[in-house]
């Protein structure tokens, strides 16, 4: 995995029921986030510094990357890997066939900058890393986790996975017993709300254009947190001065989100990203809230038209702004639409079930003779 922060907010919860379930469980990531190591040793889980950067494309050091987790497989010697996000599948499915690892598990938590993003950085780092990428997920033992029918698609259409090699497993899951309905406070505003990374494929330039749309008729709340290495951030300067013009309640990063959903009425999320299954989403409609999103691969697996929030074309700022405004002036309607989505979440996202299905492909894996072939 790429960095320990991303670790703790998806996957921790399945690493401690796989220690659970009996699994000895060790986690490799970069560590310059010396918090979220700690947070992550505090779990009791062994933790391995690997030199990762998340969207670094220096080719030394790539390929110092790609040395070091050879170097750690080879002195481990694990029967499973479990790798999570493009950059650690692709070096961490070199490192595995070059140590002859053979039960392997990628897990791709949507497409992300490469496959998502038009330009010519992009689209040479895609055409570049392709051949690398169906090489690393080869293997009879490797099994290939995507969060959305979009994107396993795309792989299969591609020829970089056999269909027989993937699995559909929706998303990182959510505690249906934290994140729980709660009654909107009565307020001289409604709240929409975006949460999440400020990255501008997010879609937070569209959410600002239709705060200054709807100046006055709710509060714009922003929660979230920069991510200075990623050539989509918003700059800090930028949210400052959305903030200064009075369009945005900038928020910063806050670590009590059910708190967060239930001071909202409408959670927007105008993501043109390559999602997997965007968690805040997910989020957000375990607390029966309303979502307006765009109709793109993960948005619309977890958002159902009509039935739990909109969906609008991506980039349709009209489009956008209308769905906002009718869930603004229908309060009636965002609470059905919430406990619509509180349902779909019980039906095929909670954590139970992300976890119990990870595991059990565990099991596949390790019952079928793969281990170090």
């Amino acid at each position: 995995m790429n960095i320990p922060r991303f670790f703790l907010s998806h996957r921790l919860s399945l690493a401690l029921a796989a220690r659970e379930a009996g699994f000895a469980v060790a986690v490799a990531t970069s560590d310059k986030d010396s918090a979220s190591v700690s947070e992550i040793k505090a779990a009791g889980l062994p933790f391995y510094p690997l030199p990762f950067s998340q969207h670094g494309t220096n080719p030394l050091h790539e390929l110092r990357t790609l040395l070091a987790l050879r170097n750690l497989y080879a002195r481990l010697q694990p029967d499973l890997l479990h790798h999570v996000s493009i950059k650690p599948v692709l070096y961490g499915g070199l490192a595995a066939r070059i140590c002859r690892r053979g039960a392997v598990v990628h897990a791709l938590s949507g497409l992300g900058y490469v496959f998502a993003d038009e330009g010519m950085k992009a689209r040479l780092l895609n055409t570049v890393s392709k051949p690398a990428l169906k090489l690393a997920l080869a293997g009879a033992g490797s099994r290939v986790i995507f969060q959305n029918p979009d994107d396993q698609r795309l792989f299969i259409q591609r020829g970089l996975v056999e269909r027989g090699r993937t699995r559909l497993i929706r998303g990182s899951g959510v505690d249906e017993k934290v994140f729980c309905p709660a009654q909107e406070p009565i307020v001289a505003l409604p709240v929409v709300l975006y949460a999440g990374r400020l990255l501008w494929q997010k879609g937070i330039g569209d959410f600002v254009e239709v705060a200054r749309r709807l100046r006055g008729q709710a509060t714009f709340r922003v929660v979230g947190y920069a991510e200075p290495s990623s050539p989509l951030s918003v700059p800090l300067r930028q949210l400052d001065a959305w903030q200064a013009e009075g369009l945005i309640d900038w928020q910063g990063k806050r670590d009590d989100m059910p708190t967060v959903y239930a001071e909202s009425r409408v959670v927007c999320l105008p993501s043109t990203y390559g999602e997997g299954v965007p968690k805040v989403l997910i989020e957000a409609a375990a607390c029966a809230r309303a979502c307006v999103t765009t109709d793109t691969p993960g948005c619309r697996e977890i958002v159902r038209d009509g039935v739990n929030g909109r969906l609008v074309p991506p980039g349709d700022i009209e489009a956008l702004t209308t769905a906002v405004n009718m869930l603004l002036d229908d309060p009636e309607t965002c609470r059905r639409m919430g406990a619509a989505g509180r349902q779909i979440v019980l039906d095929g996202f909670t954590l139970a079930r992300v976890c119990q299905d990870t595991i059990a492909l565990y099991d596949e894996l390790l019952g079928g003779g793969y281990i170090s072939r």
